[in-house]
């Protein structure tokens, strides 16, 4: 590797309010993904628990908290629940799509539409379509927008009802951003069955894991996360490969906290949302 993948230069960002725990701030250390060697650099990161926000990768840096803890499925090894396979079954006629990065009109209305049900109020609820452009296309790593769509009668394009922004690393698939029809309830689950076809994708392509970005033990909105098993989560160790107990004791509160919590979240409170670049932004 060139002495640019092998020491890039690292900075922190303003600590801020904590979207996922209240009382608490975060702050992130980033890096800038350039260059002939950005998907060489983005694997490698992705390994030590950085994410992808456009151009910046960057990972929870928080002086006194270590709640945020990346996770990925071992997709080889994955074998569905009986609520997931019910899921496949009940979305197998999606017609599933491999798209280059680039935005459409019809994808950002379907954002818009999922941001004003699940998260409103947040930060990305205040998108315009040059936001969401911007999200999409500013990638400087290999990446695919995934649309799922009604099958038609004809053969033309049915109509949209899912999509995520995911990279496709040397090791796995990255789930930046995933979005759906969150009224559709003849298809509940659409959320879920992303994640499960991506898994799928996964093993297609000779793929070990799919990363899932951060999750927060105690965190509602995190809970869906600990669902697919096998799973590994990263410590101070390197990554860990949660046992069946530990996985079945946390699904088992992860099924607690859904049922206490009723209320939309926050747009920026989602793992992998477009974040405000301007933290990003390094003064000459």
């Amino acid at each position: 590797m060139t002495a640019p993948v092998r020491f890039p230069r690292f900075f922190v960002t303003s600590p801020s309010p904590c979207p996922y725990l209240p009382g608490k701030s975060e702050r992130k250390v980033f890096t800038e993904l350039r260059g002939p060697h950005a998907d060489a650099l983005n694997d490698a990161l992705s390994r030590i628990g950085f994410r992808r926000s456009q151009t910046v990768a960057y990972r929870p840096s928080c002086l006194d908290c270590s709640a945020c803890v990346s996770v990925r499925v071992l997709a080889n090894e994955f074998r569905p629940s009986a609520t997931q396979r019910r899921n496949l079954k009940r979305n197998a006629d999606l017609v599933v799509t491999e798209c280059r990065p680039w935005s459409t009109s019809e994808q950002y209305e379907l954002l818009r539409d999922y941001l004003a049900a699940r998260h409103p109020g947040g930060g990305m609820a205040a998108m315009d379509e040059v936001d969401f452009a911007d999200m999409i296309e500013h990638t400087p790593v290999t990446s695919t927008v995934i649309e799922y769509r009604e099958a038609s009668v004809d053969g033309t394009p049915g109509r949209l009802v899912g999509a995520c922004l995911t990279d496709r690393q040397g090791d796995g698939l990255s789930m930046i951003y995933s979005f759906y029809d969150p009224e559709y309830a003849e298809r509940a689950g659409l959320g879920n069955f992303i994640i499960l076809d991506h898994i799928r994708r996964a093993v297609q392509g000779g793929l070990p894991y799919v990363y899932l970005g951060y999750w927060v033990e105690g965190s509602p909105r995190m809970a869906y996360k600990v669902r697919y098993r096998p799973m590994e989560r990263l410590t101070r160790d390197g990554w860990h490969r949660l046992s069946d107990a530990e996985q079945d004791a946390l699904i088992a509160d992860a099924a607690a906290l859904q049922r206490g919590e009723a209320k939309p979240l926050d747009g920026e409170t989602k793992d992998g949302a477009h974040g405000d670049q301007e933290q990003y932004r390094v003064e000459a």
